[in-house]
């Protein structure tokens, strides 16, 4: 009776915990990829200020404030450049968007009529355009969550830090697994925390700046921005960059500068497409072997989810479904395999008779 007992009040306590933290989460929700966003950043950064506190002997509080200073610099700078390539385009598009629009139309008609196919419809513009007005204070108002979650993001990071020993202990105490379970989990985040957070920016970084280089070469006005573009769509694995070149390329042809379109057309095929082939055999399967299905997928859940920053936390989200699933296995499948084998080996299998040796 005291163990039934004893099994409610785990059960009562244990619902009772979920159910808190489901409402914390609930209401934190705006800011969840902040926090995310510091756990990430704890990982990728927990070996070197562990280096600098125990083998430097550095203060945890100068160590951590080291790190805050260093991310808030690249994150500013990021920013930075974004604005500054983004900003003036949404700027003129909010001041006059009637005539942004009549551009776009004409441009799409001169084509349509050169080439004698209709790409797309009046209808579908209108419908585009539409999305666009719509779509541009949501972007605003996302910024402003993303500057809110930035806070959140130093905020978090910094008592990470200074607590990470002591965090790291209690949860590997509290974790329901052997410790050999404990051990993959720990060391799967790690590598997919490096894939998701560091390789898959990596790549679309190096795409950008590639594509740019042929935007250069070729003779396409503000070739920056559009590598900057191009960059940011490199997230989507194989097709990502064809959906900003393949409509440079044909707006080219339309202008008539036919041998630059041709020439942009055979670079972004030979040398960015195979751009992507190569660092993702090479360079992401060294970091993580994230597959680009799995980006993909990751990509889409996590725009959803949380927004831009998805496009490095909805990969890590269902990569983390696959080393749930494995440990799962490991835990409770395989174990329960082993224990069904060995009680069928002792109760059904042979016994051998051990005959002792002469001795001589």
């Amino acid at each position: 009776m005291l163990s039934f007992n004893h099994k409610i009040k785990q059960l009562l306590i244990l619902s009772l915990l979920i159910a808190m933290i489901l409402l914390v989460i609930r209401q934190l929700h705006v800011f969840l990829p902040g926090l995310l966003g510091a756990l990430t950043l704890y990982i990728l950064s927990r070996g070197s200020y562990y280096q600098l506190v125990y083998h430097r002997k550095w203060k945890k509080g100068l160590a951590a404030w080291f790190f805050l200073l260093g991310y808030m610099l690249l994150i500013g700078m990021t920013l930075y450049a974004t604005v500054i390539l983004l900003m003036p385009k949404i700027q003129l598009f909010l001041n006059d968007p009637a005539y942004m629009i009549a551009n776009a139309h004409t441009a799409i008609e001169s084509v349509q009529r050169k080439w004698g196919v209709k790409i797309i419809s009046q209808s579908s513009i209108s419908d585009f355009t539409d999305s666009l007005r719509a779509f541009i204070p949501t972007l605003l108002n996302d910024t402003a969550n993303l500057i809110g979650n930035l806070g959140v993001l130093l905020f978090m990071l910094y008592y990470m830090l200074i607590h990470g020993r002591e965090m790291e202990q209690y949860l590997a105490r509290i974790i329901p697994l052997r410790q050999s379970n404990v051990h993959v989990l720990a060391s799967d985040t790690k590598r997919l925390v490096k894939a998701s957070a560091l390789g898959i920016p990596l790549i679309s970084v190096i795409q950008g700046v590639t594509a740019m280089l042929g935007y250069l070469i070729f003779g396409l006005n503000e070739f920056i921005l559009w590598g900057f573009i191009t960059g940011v769509f490199a997230f989507f694995p194989i097709v990502g960059t064809m959906l900003v070149w393949i409509p440079l390329v044909i707006f080219m042809y339309a202008n008539g500068d036919t041998w630059n379109a041709t020439g942009l057309l055979l670079y972004s095929i030979i040398v960015t497409g195979n751009v992507d082939y190569l660092a993702r055999i090479t360079l992401l399967k060294k970091m993580g072997d994230v597959h680009p299905v799995v980006t993909v997928l990751g990509i889409i859940v996590g725009l959803g989810l949380f927004g831009f920053i998805g496009l490095i936390f909805g990969p890590l989200l269902v990569n983390y479904i696959i080393v749930l699933f494995k440990i799962y296995a490991n835990e409770f499948i395989e174990n329960k395999m082993e224990d069904n084998s060995r009680k069928y080996i002792g109760q059904k299998g042979p016994v051998e008779k051990v005959v002792p040796k002469n001795v001589a």
